[in-house]
């Protein structure tokens, strides 16, 4: 059975038992002397199973909300109810003839007091307060660096574990349960070429995990109502204020709509090839015929593109060729070119005209 499977288990054993204990609090309290005979075990045990009820229902909320501002209105939340206590104790010491005004009065502490502690709380967690708190208990640790979520075709495509390796890449890797998910079914697939991509994803994830110095942490949120894994991975990133990082284009281009830092593998291939500028000679060898009459294509030991005019004939064989433009473009960079003794021959008879 797989890790999530599991999992889900120990949630629902958990919540069941969570769910029986409450009941049985209900009932225990019914059937003390102050409550005995007045209410029914029945009524005990229905309002246990509903506050226990209410408290697991508040679960699925709550994984939408950032860490921070849950902790901060926790937090908050406590603060408040103490100090409502005493500003309460206080009252009744103050204030000997209890009458309607104190009474309504103190029960508006106990209201607004906690909730403002809610609130506040929530916003210094939402603020980031908490990693400024963090940096300064911890000021060897240097600034934060923000989170980074993986999608499937940065896992297959392997360059991200030798980019690791290198250390240019810092802070946590972030797998959703769902990216997992989808590695698992494209390695159980009938189609070969599918299955041996899945399963080279996910040793490429095990070989990250155990032999380099990244953190990598598989996380369970999940967005039930939306089917798509890469809208699951924007929206992802939009509640955890992380990046992603990939080579797919197209999810490239839909979070950078939705305001979603992106991190391609192939803009920094590209940004690292060395440059070709026109007029600069590049031995090649052909390889095959291009689209267009006549033309010949090569590829630079990066896996640049090079089209060269009029080498056709000279499929098969290592050629000098004049680099006349070059091309960038999101999917890769292309260099047009022409062959040597072509460029010096039109350069010897500008000369003698």
């Amino acid at each position: 059975m797989p890790a999530s499977g599991t999992n889900n288990w120990g949630k629902m054993a958990l919540r069941a038992l969570f769910v029986i204990v409450s009941t049985g609090l209900g009932i225990g309290i019914v059937l003390t002397a102050e409550f005995q005979g007045i209410v029914h075990p029945l009524v005990g045990a229905g309002i246990g199973a509903a506050l226990s009820g209410a408290i697991i229902g508040l679960e699925h909320p709550l994984r939408r909300v950032p860490l921070p501002m849950t902790m901060g209105s926790v937090i908050g939340f406590t603060l408040g109810v103490l100090l409502a206590g005493v500003f309460t104790l206080v009252g009744s010491q103050v204030f000997t003839n209890h009458s309607l005004m104190t009474r309504v009065g103190a029960l508006a502490i106990l209201v607004v007091l906690p909730y403002l502690g809610i609130v506040l709380g929530a916003r210094v967690g939402k603020e980031g307060e908490w990693s400024i708190l963090a940096k300064a208990e911890n000021p060897q640790k240097g600034p934060m660096t923000k989170s980074k979520l993986l999608d499937t075709s940065v896992i297959i495509d392997g360059r991200i574990a030798d980019l690791c390796e290198t250390g240019f890449l810092e802070g946590d890797f972030i797998i959703p349960q769902f990216i997992l998910q989808e590695l698992q079914h494209i390695s159980d697939s009938s189609d070969g070429l599918k299955r041996a991509r899945g399963r080279r994803g996910l040793d490429i994830l095990n070989h990250i995990q155990k032999t380099i110095e990244v953190g990598v942490r598989v996380i369970e949120d999940d967005f039930p109502h939306i089917k798509e894994v890469d809208a699951k991975l924007v929206e992802l990133a939009k509640k955890l204020d992380a990046k992603i990082i990939t080579n797919d284009l197209n999810l490239n281009k839909v979070a950078e709509l939705q305001g979603v830092r992106v991190l391609n593998i192939n803009d920094l291939s590209n940004a690292i090839k060395p440059v070709v500028l026109p007029g600069e000679t590049v031995r090649v060898f052909v390889l095959k015929e291009g689209k267009e009459a006549g033309q010949g294509v090569a590829y630079l030991d990066d896996g640049t593109m090079v089209v060269v005019d009029n080498a056709k004939r000279c499929i098969g064989k290592n050629i000098d060729v004049v680099v006349t433009s070059v091309l960038q473009t999101s999917a890769g960079r292309m260099i047009f070119t022409r062959l040597r003794e072509e460029t010096e021959r039109d350069d010897l008879s500008l000369a003698r005209g």
